[in-house]
């Protein structure tokens, strides 16, 4: 029987702490923990989707259940490792916060803590998306997340902590999850491309890692859609028509036209945009930040390509876009709104601002005593 595909992200799942990238913080902070015998009895993991949540809980159930754990280093080729890894090891429990919500899974949750770890040293319940619960559902887990048996450890995992009640955090220890920086996952992309045998070009790697914004995995994912389309040679063009991204040239002349404050090629500009099948959405998105390049090169002291726009023309433009996002995301017409938005922004360029205004009007003011002498002489 043919084995099934498995994709780019579940291949390169991070086996170790070693291959978890971009958390560095959060990995030596759980060494430190395992290394010093202060291993708490619940964790927070609080971040983006993608970025190695899930990844680290598992990777810490392995170094506190490996045959000679706690272990800072467990093997990843252990047998106890690999059966949590693959889900199949009887004491880390991963549980679905979004589809197990309810009062009486957590009651069936806290009567089976009170069993004893059957394979491993400690029975692991890993909670991901654990801002789904019920409200009734978490008051049902404070006692036991109070007073947990010894043999008990709880990781939850969540992309919301804001929804997660106050005292329920307040009893975890919290890890903040940061976006992985661009530079980062285009490194470990370009090692899988290396391994896949796949040409993947350096601005490739750079679309990818920016439409990936901050996650490991849809950036893999990604990675994966492009070589079912592309094959073993990927470019920057590919990335733009898989998924609607404009070229920097094409976005760098659509900013020129806003700040030229040219109205009818603008719309024009956006023709070709539609025509090509664009995202408008996530046009206006790579506008914001070819814009805020251009705030700093302003704020730099760079004037180059900037037409003598004024930093808080900029700031206001942004701001414009920014406004647009909800528009144009979800509106019945994306083009309309999101012509309405440029037009918006153009504008902004030849405003005045209220502190314009009120210096020219404080130069006016301290000009008529010199005007009134000339009168009188």
């Amino acid at each position: 029987m043919q084995q099934s595909y498995q994709v780019i992200a579940r291949r390169w799942r991070p086996r170790s702490f070693k291959e978890l990238v971009g958390q560095e913080h959060i990995v030596q902070t759980l060494r430190n923990a395992i290394e010093q015998d202060r291993i708490a009895h619940a964790y927070l993991f609080v971040g983006p989707r993608g970025t190695g949540k899930t990844s680290t809980a598992r990777l810490f159930a392995c170094a506190l259940n490996c045959e000679n754990g706690p272990s800072i280093d467990p093997s990843p080729d252990s047998p106890i490792c690999k059966a949590i890894m693959a889900g199949q090891f009887l004491d880390v429990i991963e549980i679905d916060g979004a589809s197990n919500n309810s009062v009486d899974q957590i009651r069936d949750l806290r009567e089976d803590c009170s069993y004893g770890a059957t394979q491993g040293r400690f029975k692991i319940y890993i909670i991901d998306e654990v801002h789904m619960l019920t409200n009734a559902a978490f008051n049902a887990l404070l006692k036991t997340l109070e007073e947990p048996p010894p043999h008990v450890k709880f990781i939850f995992a969540t992309t919301e902590a804001q929804k997660v009640l106050p005292t329920i955090v307040s009893r975890c220890q919290r890890f903040e999850f940061r976006p992985i920086d661009d530079a980062v996952i285009m490194a470990k992309l370009s090692e899988i491309a290396a391994a896949e045998k796949i040409n993947v070009s350096e601005s490739a790697l750079k679309a990818i890692a920016k439409l990936a914004n901050g996650g490991m995995r849809d950036s893999q994912s990604i990675l994966d859609q492009l070589i079912a389309f592309c094959g073993n040679q990927i470019d920057e063009k590919d990335v733009s028509n898989v998924y609607g991204l404009a070229p920097m040239d094409q976005l760098g002349k659509i900013a020129s036209l806003i700040e030229d404050q040219d109205e009818r090629a603008l719309m024009v500009a956006v023709d070709e945009l539609v025509n090509e099948g664009r995202d408008l959405y996530r046009v206006l998105l790579d506008l914001e930040s070819y814009f805020r390049s251009r705030l700093l090169e302003r704020l730099g002291g760079s004037a180059q390509g900037s037409g003598g726009v004024s930093s808080q023309a900029y700031v206001r433009v942004i701001d414009t876009l920014k406004k647009g996002e909800d528009a144009v995301k979800r509106g019945l017409s994306d083009r309309v709104n999101f012509e309405v938005t440029l037009l918006k922004a153009l504008r902004e360029i030849g405003a005045t601002s209220i502190d314009q205004l009120i210096r020219d009007i404080a130069a006016m003011r301290d000009s008529l005593p010199a005007e009134e002498e000339k009168k009188k002489s």
